[in-house]
């Protein structure tokens, strides 16, 4: 989901959700250190809480990262150990990662020391030939160890030969129980689970079992079901998001966002899928799709499309919302 979950998605995430989690994209501790730290790292302050998500494996490099996020205002970091890309292997980060979990906590042991807020990782369940009871255990003994607040776990394999990214995703079997043993082994450690979860209804019976579901691609392909996170997850009893309102509250940020030299169809591919089911999804869509690559795109393309879903009946209790027992955390993340 690198390229996904950039600081528009986020604003638009958090319109339809107070509670939720929010993570950024992964960003390399290089890039961080050295690169352009607004444009990685700014974000509105609409969007807490929100964590950075770091990649990296040099301990003094991470704890500099991690300095740069709590100064930039971020409510958490999180150490990515779970990207299987290409890329990501050959900088000695990600999912490879899972093969050193020595250095791992070391890495975590120096973010720790280096910042107040606090400080997570996200791993798989093993790589390649590893046998996942003996990886996962190895790599959690070690950050938990070095005193990180959360494990998050996406419950597969990751296949750095053999598999493409994206394969990676999907190919590899999901082994929820495994996550539910390592819960069981550290009762006192927050664990979470990630990896094909895609109903709300999905993520509260993860929650009789571990602390914590992330959704990513679910919730960035059908973002109506973040409408209802406030009240299935938190047990809140106020009323769910109104997608319809949800658009007219974006509406003044993107006006905003165009006057600083944005363009219109870098935000409002975020949004495509925000009325799917629903009748005038496609007009939506196809409106946003076609009218907002079109040089000086305003606005204005937003409210013509909102109206072709408006002319029609739109009940969201019905149309967008999931029901569910309360419960713990939800985040909304990149999947690695």
């Amino acid at each position: 989901m690198m390229d996904w979950t950039d600081r528009h998605c986020r604003f638009f995430h958090r319109l339809l959700t107070r509670r939720a989690l929010l993570y950024t994209e992964m960003v390399t501790t290089g890039a961080v250190i050295h690169g352009d730290r607004e444009r990685l790292l700014g974000f509105d302050a609409a969007e807490h809480p929100v964590a950075l998500q770091l990649g990296g494996s040099e301990p003094a490099e991470l704890a500099a990262a991690a300095r740069i996020a709590e100064d930039f205002g971020y409510d958490e970091v999180n150490l990515n150990v779970g990207c299987p890309s290409d890329r990501v292997q050959s900088g000695r980060f990600g999912a490879c990662l899972m093969a050193e979990p020595a250095l791992v906590g070391e890495g975590v042991a120096a973010m720790k020391a280096a910042v107040k807020i606090p400080v997570t990782v996200k791993c798989r369940i093993g790589i390649d030939d590893q046998d996942t009871e003996m990886a996962l255990d190895a790599l959690a003994d070690a950050v938990v160890g070095a005193g990180t607040h959360a494990l998050w776990v996406h419950a597969r394999k990751a296949w750095l030969e053999g598999l493409s990214p994206k394969e990676n995703r999907d190919v590899p079997p999901l082994d929820y129980d495994r996550v539910y043993r390592l819960k069981a082994r550290l009762p006192g450690t927050f664990v979470g689970i990630n990896g094909g979860i895609a109903t709300l209804d999905e993520a509260s019976a993860h929650l009789s079992h571990v602390d914590g579901a992330m959704l990513g691609r679910a919730a960035y392909k059908s973002p109506g079901l973040l409408a209802a996170v406030d009240r299935v997850i938190y047990g809140e009893t106020g009323p769910d998001a109104d997608p319809l309102a949800v658009v007219d509250a974006l509406i003044p940020y993107i006006e905003a966002e165009l006057s600083r030299g944005a363009h219109l169809s870098h935000i409002t591919r975020h949004i495509l899928g925000l009325f799917q089911g629903v009748p005038g999804a496609r007009a939506w869509r196809r409106i946003l799709t076609v009218e907002s690559v079109k040089p000086g795109a305003t606005a204005e393309v937003l409210r013509e499309a909102l109206a072709a879903v408006a002319a029609r009946p739109l009940d969201s209790a019905d149309d967008l919302r999931e029901t569910g027992p309360a419960a713990a955390r939800l985040s909304v993340a990149t999947q690695g």
